[in-house]
């Protein structure tokens, strides 16, 4: 069982930036893909960005996100990282890390673990 921790949730104002956090608890933390994913009131858990295993040399990005968000990990730490930059109204929604071994679970909204969220609101 992997347990994920998230932090950095904040209230910014719009075009400022973020980054948020995400521990694990698992010592195997490299080997699983990791991701983050968003809902807003009123809305669906959407994928935002998920990072591939070991050395996160694949990333993927929801097209909304793709150029303003950046995904990175550190093995080291057990600890996986949001960048937001140039942040929007829209972007405001509660925050989840999950965690899972493939890139197209994520895409499907199914991986395998999920911390419990962390708030960030863009005032406009």
């Amino acid at each position: 069982q992997v347990q994920l921790v998230e932090s950095g949730g904040s209230l910014v104002q719009a075009g400022g930036s973020l980054r948020l956090s995400c521990a694990a608890s698992e010592s195997t933390f490299g080997s699983y893909v990791m991701g983050w994913f968003r809902q807003a009131p009123g809305k669906e858990r959407e994928f935002v960005a998920a990072i591939s295993s070991w050395s996160g040399g694949t990333t993927v990005y929801a097209d909304s996100v793709k150029d303003r968000f950046s995904i990175s990990r550190d093995n080291v730490k057990n600890t996986v990282y949001l960048q937001m930059n140039s942040l929007k109204p829209e972007d405001t929604a509660v925050y989840y890390c999950a965690a899972g071994p493939l890139i197209a679970t994520f895409k499907r909204g199914a991986p395998d673990y999920w911390g419990q969220g962390t708030q960030v609101t863009v005032s406009s």
